[in-house]
């Protein structure tokens, strides 16, 4: 019998992979039920997009296998960097400094027990 898997993929987040694997770190290894009760618990801005992202997986997995969120597992969470925005900013003296706004992809897979 092979494993029952469900994958989610959020590309192009507006949140750096180093702020978003705070909150990937949370959930991961967690039942889907406690784990959304813990990204709510969490006070960041990444845990919004984690959230979203645990909450299609379950409804793929109800609408795939009808199974309920008590019988899933965050079975693998991950943060990867996506394509980085490129901004100048002006400095004194005529100089220019670049800005770097890094953005995520979300990999998560949930297994059914």
């Amino acid at each position: 019998m092979e494993e029952k898997i469900v994958k989610v993929k959020v590309n192009n987040i507006a949140e750096s992979p180093l702020k978003l694997r705070l909150v990937a770190d949370v959930v991961r290894g967690k039942r889907a039920d406690e784990a959304l009760n813990l990204v709510e618990l969490v006070n960041k801005k990444g845990s919004l997009f984690v959230k979203k992202a645990l909450l299609s997986g379950i409804a793929n997995a109800r609408d795939l296998f009808s199974v309920d969120k008590e019988d899933l597992i965050v079975k693998s969470i991950f943060v990867d960097g996506a394509s980085t925005l490129k901004r100048t900013k002006f400095n004194s003296r005529g100089r220019v400094s670049r800005i770097d706004k890094r953005r995520s992809n979300l990999n998560l897979e949930l297994k059914v027990k």
